[in-house]
């Protein structure tokens, strides 16, 4: 059938973007444990395909260090892999799952393999078949959630969910909560739906349920806003047959524990459960892991834990992961055995001594010392520029310069610590025409013509989706405005219906005018007729362009004159061909099943494996990832490390594990650069260099520039510190020291303002305060200079004076 967008967009256009294109492991046909029992054997046309025979268990551990064959060798109680940056996990995790089955240890349904991304997943199913033939897709090997949606479609009922449940991203987390927040009075400019997301995902990562909560909260503000909201929150997610992603592994858990015979199905099928990257995990994940394992002395015994992990590269307590799970293992599982994973295969021996060297300053760690036999390899290049701007000319500078000596723009990464850093990079890359993506920047599957798509076609598969329904049911603008809506949310309130429900009873509801109700009545007439689509078989494709052309959402777009509008046709126009592309790989899938692997596709899934760009990232998102030639930006204490971890232990701590993981993502060359000032707040503010250069020893270092405006931002000591970074050491190897007008001297006196209150700022002049927000000596203030001229600035640094 040709698609709806062939009349729209050439055929050239049609191709789907690397940003488009789906993992292929997100939904696997669900196998009880007995198919494995009975199915030994891959299918004679599964074993026709393999590319050749499934490798012995001596060929397996074969290439393998000392180490990494015990480890994939190791039979007993659980196992802690300590794997440290660039030392083979994937492959000793992967090597270890083939020696399983190639010895008879395990079944192909009996392993339980988590990774954090579909991406790693996808690698870990394809190496094992290579080693062990068509059998090993036969094993689980998911993401957490991905294997906790398996298991919650299995056992809906238990959980109170139809199987067909959504499953909701940030973003329709956000709507849902804005539309409470305004149906209970809370100021959303206090508390945003985002605050109250991350809020409620913290609870959630802790195992904490909206009435446990009530019970503990805290008297602030926020804690009794959150009180309020939270309860509301899962009874609406419920009535739409819907969960968010930290419902797929609260539910499982709850699941576990509170039906005994499903956690002993599960204990019983899964005898060997293997954990990636085990020091990102979560309580909630945490606690998962140890359900599915099982208790000492319990019948069947404990299934066989290895986790596989660095706790130098814990680097996500912001998003609820606790590094106390990999350092406690030993605690939690008394007869543990632990290998340790040193050898590097991924950098040079200078790279890593510099790694090696800002790790070791982290106190109560394991020791662990990362060495390789690739050689020594070039030194470690510190540029220190006066400014933020020149330091992304001269990042650009060699960037040209690698060029020049063969070097594909695809072999290089430039890193830094927050997005804000990007916009000043990319404004050079751009004037000098050097290719480049933001991995982190707006994806694919968030664009709003998008998620529009999305919503229709989770409206069709679960009719009870109240998120998505509100989100098109005036969009394209079909005249029901929000009048209209708040009469059908209201009597599904008062119904104690989903909003779907009301829809189907639009002649009951009061309030609204018969044109808005027959405008509602014919969307609801369409996502009926898309289900009868779907119910005589038409493909995910094919529903797809109905929904679209019926609803009218490609006709507004195709008519636009906005020149926007024909790249939000192109995005939908990829949508459809990733679509067509899970048609055809998937012949058995169905709509909830295309819909659940879009809705877990990570950031991570989609860096770019086009090799004709230089990549812009954050080091959290650089996890993972190596590259040839690595810069990392942003050297300066308050940048790198951030600001708010300064006063904070733990903060800092996770912030040099960072600083660890951005330098052994470097293979070849490594690039560390600095600002002597960096923009803030409209202001330009003097920074010390990093305390992390501070560290890394003399004789692996080459400085090209230094600017060192100590009598500003000196502290205690020389300005590289005692680690080998004396700039007089290297007087003769800097090429310029231009020094630009001094800075802002950060504030030692607190200074108060209250609104209303009239400044004057050294460089914008006479202004008004318009609002005052932080407490000393992180205050910020809005301030109105006239000629629309509005700052916030941070009166710490900013030269501001008090009139």
């Amino acid at each position: 059938m040709d698609s709806l967008f062939d009349a729209l967009l050439p055929a050239s256009s049609l191709k789907p973007s690397a940003a488009a294109t789906l993992p292929q492991v997100m939904v696997e046909p669900d196998q009880e444990y007995l198919d494995s029992l009975s199915q030994l054997q891959a299918p004679e046309e599964e074993r026709a395909a393999e590319t050749h025979p499934p490798l012995a268990g001596e060929e397996i551990t074969q290439g393998l260090n000392g180490p990494q064959k015990q480890a994939v060798t190791y039979e007993g109680g659980p196992l802690l892999v300590m794997a440290g940056a660039g030392s083979g996990k994937t492959r000793v995790l992967t090597r270890r799952i083939a020696y399983l089955l190639a010895t008879g240890r395990a079944l192909p349904g009996q392993i339980l393999a988590i990774t954090f991304t579909n991406k790693a997943a996808a690698e870990m199913r394809e190496r094992a078949c290579d080693l062990v033939g068509a059998q090993a897709k036969r094993m689980w090997v998911s993401t957490f959630h991905s294997a906790c949606v398996r298991i919650l479609r299995r056992e809906h009922d238990l959980v109170g969910l139809k199987s067909t449940f959504s499953i909701y991203d940030s973003a329709d987390q956000q709507r849902l909560l804005t539309l409470l927040a305004k149906e209970k009075a809370v100021d959303l400019k206090k508390f945003s739906a985002r605050t109250l997301s991350g809020r409620i995902s913290d609870l959630k990562n802790e195992l904490i349920n909206p009435s446990d909560y009530a019970q503990k909260a805290g008297k602030d503000p926020l804690s009794r806003v959150v009180s309020q909201i939270y309860p509301l929150y899962q009874k609406r997610l419920h009535e739409a047959n819907a969960v968010d992603f930290d419902d797929l592994i609260m539910l499982t858990v709850r699941l576990l524990q509170e039906n005994p015979g499903v956690a002993d199905h599960y204990r019983r099928r899964f005898r060997h459960i293997l954990v990636d990257e085990y020091q990102d995990t979560n309580h909630a994940q945490y606690v998962l892991v140890r359900l599915l394992v099982g208790p000492e002395g319990a019948t069947p015994p404990p299934a066989e834990l290895t986790v596989v992990g660095d706790s130098d590269q814990s680097i996500y307590a912001f998003r609820g992961a606790t590094i106390r799970n990999i350092e406690e293992f030993e605690k939690d599982y008394p007869n543990a055995h632990t290998i340790m994973l040193e050898q590097n295969y991924r950098s040079t021996q200078n790279i890593l001594s510099a790694a090696n060297a800002v790790i070791s300053q982290n106190s109560g760690r394991r020791p662990k010392k990362l060495w390789t036999d690739l050689g020594a390899g070039d030194k470690i290049v510190l540029d220190a520029a006066e400014s933020d701007r020149g330091e992304a000319l001269f990042v650009v500078e060699q960037i040209n310069e690698l060029a020049d000596k063969g070097y594909d723009w695809g072999d290089i990464a430039i890193f830094y610590r927050t997005n804000a850093q990007s916009r000043i990079l990319e404004d050079v890359l751009m004037r000098d025409g050097i290719p480049y993506r933001v991995v982190g920047g707006t994806k694919f599957y968030e664009r709003a013509e998008i998620k529009d798509a999305i919503a229709y076609l989770r409206a069709v598969s679960n009719p009870d989706d109240t998120v998505s329904l509100r989100r098109i049911l005036n969009v394209p603008r079909r005249g029901i405005g929000a009048k209209a809506e708040g009469a059908i949310a209201s009597h599904a309130a008062v119904r104690a219906i989903s909003f779907g429900q009301a829809l189907e009873e639009l002649d009951r509801v009061e309030g609204i005018s018969k044109r808005a109700a027959n405008s509602a009545e014919k969307f609801a007439e369409l996502l009926r007729r898309a289900r009868s689509r779907v119910e005589d078989g038409d493909g995910i494709a094919q529903v797809l362009d109905f929904l679209l052309d019926e609803s009218g959402y490609v006709g507004v777009l195709s008519q636009s004159t906005d020149p926007r509008d024909e790249g939000r046709i192109e995005n939908l126009a990829e949508l459809h061909t990733v679509a067509s592309e899970f048609d055809l790989s998937e012949p058995d899938g169905t709509l909830a099943d295309f819909l659940e692997r879009v809705s877990l596709v990570a950031d991570s899934d989609q860096v770019p494996s086009e090799r004709g760009q230089v990549t812009l990232m954050t080091v959290h998102t650089a996890k993972g990832l190596e590259f040839p030639v690595v810069f990392v930006t942003g050297m300066e204490d308050g940048t790198f490390p951030h600001q708010r971890s300064m006063g904070d232990p733990a903060e800092l701590a996770e912030e040099r594990r960072l600083a660890y993981v951005a330098i052994t993502r470097a293979r070849k060359l490594l690039y560390l650069t600095r600002a002597g000032s960096r923009n803030q707040w409209g202001a330009p503010v003097e920074l010390p260099p990093s305390r992390f250069l501070d560290d890394i020893p003399a004789d692996i270092v080459d400085v090209r520039r230094e600017f060192t405006p100590t009598q500003t931002i000196a502290r205690a000591g020389d300005a590289f510190g005692a680690g080998g970074w004396n700039p007089t050491k290297y007087a003769g190897t800097v090429r310029t020291n231009r020094m630009m007008p001094k800075a802002a001297k950060p504030a030692g006196k607190e200074i108060v303002l209250a609104v209303g209150d009239r400044v004057n700022h050294d460089a914008y002049g006479l202004g008004r305060v318009l609002g005052v927000e932080g407490t000393w000596p992180n205050t910020t203030a809005k301030v109105d200079f006239g000629d629309g001229t509005v700052k916030r600035l941070v009166l710490r640094f900013a030269p501001l004076e008090k009139l």
